[in-house]
């Protein structure tokens, strides 16, 4: 019997171990780190002369994904030891912030933990997560996705969104945390992978849906706060050869809330979008309109925490110093809202192509504020006033108040295998009251350009000159502003920025740079922002060391922005992923 026994126990351990050999073989793990840190010093030439005992903020994040078959699980950890200047001091701990678990055989896929997702364009659902800007509306939960035949998906969700450190618990409110159930269905069709006689045809289609709904308790003790929330959206999605055509629209009942200033009215938006492209060139023109659609989980929530849904910006996005300064934020409570973008390449072997061709872009969009009409309430006729209807407005009306305006063009050049340049012209009108909220600063209207140009040293070693300029057209130096009002042109005026950079490919990276506010109406404002970095990146780590200045601004990432403090100190960031 003994006998039996001790071959029965190998037979299991053999099996164990290949079962075991075969689990790990199959197995893939990646990830990432990323460490952010700022250490402060008092700079009393650009107006830091306390740092209020804050002499550091530490950013960092480690996420760790695994993957077998069917099977991926992942988790993120957090920390903010405290949070550098600009994220929001409800960040500042530490611990497990996401984790999740998904089995997806291709038929049904299941989620649990922290899920993101978004439903068509994100008028009625979008989760994601923006470390930039300190931003993570994740939602804990499940999902299920069904894909019962081809070119047909289903979905379904349900759970609580991340609001920094606060738990998840479903009924122990209080003033501070009265999140809200978030529950939602999606369904998508592409009738070219469902229909075997579209699967190559030049005509292509699919449709979608959404509903989602949000369950919050009534907290308030001034208005009667809905505790159930709908939001429902369509879309479609055309094409024929060389033309795409793309639209979706989503209503969504009555929510009051602290963004609209609780008001009864219901909320639309529509985006549609007209596409062309062939080699060498392309178009697209969109447009949208946005009339009292934020959607959070918390409706006493101010700024960008607890959003269930995402109003995609349709103006160009700058990536170079001085054009980024103005950098247009969504207004959920009402815009319209349109862009037209060409991209032309003049062939090589032309006069005007030369031997490498050259790439031209042009680039217009502005965005105006919807029209409102007053509605009675209380015998009075009255417009966003808290507690009535709000107002009404003509779904096509266009408001004279803009908001935005950048119309830019772009040239793209190789002169030579060692030369490139790369020149644009902007003019800019931005709403900085509306946008940033200065109340009753005049808007900035601007001409703005940038020269970015290549030289190639040899097959390892390149350098880069950066030269930018922004030219207020009405407010700069000797421009007459009230003493009350200083604080409100801390950026405005006249700019200049220099940046040169030498580059050891494929290691080292060294470059200093200076922006220089030399026509700020308000003479202790036209400081020098110097900055010094070094960056080294071996295989897949970067290190970067900077040190100097930094000015005031906004920074923004589709159309989701976060206030920056100025400040002056060393930087380091290291990040790896594997």
């Amino acid at each position: 019997m003994r006998k039996y026994l001790l071959i029965t126990v190998a037979l299991a351990l053999f099996s164990f171990r290949a079962s075991a050999q075969s689990f790990l073989e199959n197995s893939q793990v990646n990830g990432s780190f990323q460490t952010d840190a700022q250490y402060y010093v008092l700079d009393k030439g650009i107006g830091i002369d306390d740092l209020l005992g804050k002499k550091m903020g530490i950013n960092g994040f480690g996420k760790v994904n695994y993957t077998n078959g069917n099977f991926s699980a992942g988790v993120r950890f957090e920390a903010f030891l405290p949070e550098m200047n600009g994220f929001r001091s409800e960040l500042k701990g530490v611990g497990l912030a996401n984790f999740f678990a998904t089995y997806d055989n291709g038929f049904i896929g299941m989620t649990v933990g922290d899920i993101y997702d978004q439903f068509g364009c994100g008028f009625v659902f979008r989760t994601y997560e923006e470390w930039s800007l300190g931003m993570d509306n994740a939602l804990r939960g499940a999902r299920v996705v069904i894909r019962p035949t081809k070119g047909v998906t289903l979905k379904g969700l349900y759970g609580r969104q991340r609001y920094y450190w606060a738990p998840y618990l479903e009924r122990d409110f209080n003033d501070d945390d009265t999140r809200g159930i978030v529950r939602g269905v999606d369904a998508e069709w592409d009738l070219n992978q469902s229909i075997p006689a579209l699967n190559d045809s030049k005509f292509r289609m699919s449709l979608g849906g959404s509903f989602v709904s949000k369950k919050q308790y009534d907290m308030s003790i001034f208005y009667y706060i809905p505790e159930n929330v709908g939001a429902a959206a369509g879309r479609l999605n055309l094409g024929y050869g060389n033309w795409s055509f793309s639209t979706e629209y989503a209503y969504k009942i009555n929510d009051p809330s602290a963004i609209n200033n609780f008001i009864y009215k219901e909320g639309q938006a529509l985006m549609a979008s007209l596409s062309y492209s062939q080699k060498g060139f392309g178009a697209v023109l969109q447009v949208k309109r946005v009339d009292n659609m934020s959607f959070k989980s918390m409706y006493t929530g101010k700024q960008n925490d607890l959003d269930i849904n995402f109003i995609p910006p349709i103006n160009y996005t700058h990536t170079h110093s001085l054009p980024s300064m103005y950098t247009y934020s969504t207004q959920p409570n009402g815009e319209m809202a349109a862009q037209l973008q060409v991209n032309y390449t003049i062939p090589k072997g032309t006069a005007l192509g030369g031997k490498y061709g050259t790439k031209l872009a042009f680039n217009m969009s502005q965005v105006n504020d919807i029209v409102r009409d007053s509605v009675m309430d209380n015998g009075r006729m009255v417009i966003s006033r808290p507690g009535s209807l709000g107002y009404t407005s003509r779904f096509f009306a266009v408001s004279n108040h803009r908001f935005f305006r950048d119309i830019n063009f772009e040239i793209d050049k190789r002169i030579s295998k060692d030369w490139h340049i790369t020149a644009q012209y902007i003019n800019l009108y931005y709403d900085i009251e509306t946008i940033e909220g200065h109340a009753g600063a005049p808007v900035v209207k601007a001409n703005i350009g940038f020269l970015d140009l290549t030289y190639k040293i040899n097959k390892k070693q390149s350098l880069r000159l950066e030269l930018q300029g922004l030219w207020e057209n009405e407010v700069h130096a000797g421009y007459e502003y009230e003493e009350s009002e200083k604080k409100d042109y801390q950026k405005r005026g006249d700019w200049a920025f220099a940046l040169l950079e030498y580059t050891i490919t494929p290691h080292w990276s060294f470059s200093i740079a200076d922006k220089w506010n030399y026509g700020n109406p308000v003479e202790e404002y036209r400081d020098h922002y110097f900055t010094g970095t070094v960056s080294y990146i071996h295989e897949a780590t970067r290190i970067m060391l900077s040190a100097g200045r930094q000015s005031e601004g906004v920074v923004c990432v589709g159309g989701v922005c976060r206030t920056v403090p100025a400040s002056s100190g060393v930087t380091l960031t290291v990040s790896t992923s594997f």
